[in-house]
């Protein structure tokens, strides 16, 4: 069972469901995912096992949405993994010290993502940067905590990253990590009680380019430096999310310099237990964009 954030051929008003055997069903009464993140993981649990459902439909008749409305913000957790440290002392000689230090200290790195609007979903379109040179997905397993703290759900994560912006100075990780078409998420949210063990996690990422495997390559939860419980709890100090929070919880993979993303390309995550994550890849502003209010055009399941 997955809880899907969609729409149907008939009308453009997000939805929520839970997807299941080639099915998408209507969870009665609730308008948006933010709504199921004021409840406890147990209230939660018996809402979506037990409550109303409206009629089955198959899943390639919807369109899947980024799954994440409301206020509810995207966080991350760098250097999570031995892998990251290495890549980013690579691409930083100068603050190289930095990341060695992050990678052991007790406290995590964590920083602000993206807000909803700004979310792209399956087979949407994800950009880089016009000013940056080198750019590189990074596929990670993301939590879905609700206001409690609680870690409810997982995703997949795309935490799209310029590598020639944040090696020129770490305090350019901002840019580096957080513009329009930077964060891809879907497709949809597994909930917790269907992982039996988050850190045994296959995480597969594929990049195509003009129909040719560019690179691949596969890891597992199982090398996280960090307990995921440690860094929601540090996500929570000082901070409160009415919404919840989704958290991308780092990554272990990374293309090996001087790869970098180019216009056209395909990005497909897979993470065990979960889903498949694909999008194409554009330089500059994503296509859709309206720019009266800024919001990315969520388009139809690619």
């Amino acid at each position: 069972m997955n809880i899907v954030r969609y729409r149907t051929r008939e009308s453009a008003e997000p939805r929520i469901g839970l997807h299941d055997d080639g099915h998408v069903a209507e969870v009665g009464g609730v308008g948006s995912l933010a709504e199921l993140w004021a409840s406890p993981l147990a209230d939660l649990r018996a809402r979506l096992t037990g409550g109303p459902l409206g009629d089955q439909v198959p899943l390639s008749e919807v369109d899947l949405l980024a799954p994440v409305d409301g206020t509810t913000e995207v966080w991350a957790a760098g250097v999570t993994y031995e892998t990251s440290r290495e890549a980013r002392v690579e691409e930083s000689e100068r603050a190289a010290t930095i990341y060695e230090l992050v990678y052991d200290a007790e406290r995590p790195e964590l920083f602000f993502k993206s807000v909803p609007w700004r979310v792209v979903g399956p087979g949407g379109s994800l950009a880089v940067r016009e000013d940056s040179a080198v750019d590189v997905p990074e596929p990670e397993l993301a939590l879905v905590v609700n206001r409690f703290g609680e870690t409810v759900g997982y995703t997949v994560c795309n935490d799209m990253s310029s590598r020639s912006i944040e090696g020129e100075n770490p305090l350019y990780l901002p840019q580096a990590k957080i513009y329009f078409g930077g964060c891809g998420l879907g497709p949809w949210i597994t909930p917790a009680w269907e992982i039996e063990d988050p850190y045994d996690l296959t995480i597969e990422m594929t990049i195509g380019r003009n129909g040719e495997r560019e690179w691949s390559g596969e890891t597992s939860t199982s090398r996280l430096h960090r307990r995921l419980d440690d860094l929601v709890a540090y996500l929570m100090r000082g901070d409160v999310h009415p919404d919840g929070v989704v958290l991308s919880t780092g990554t272990c993979l990374v293309p090996e310099a001087p790869f970098t993303l180019a216009d056209g390309d395909t990005v497909e995550i897979g993470i065990s237990g979960v889903g498949v994550l694909r999008n194409t890849v554009v330089r500059g502003m994503p296509p859709g964009v309206n720019p009266a209010d800024g919001h990315i055009a969520e388009g139809r399941q690619a």
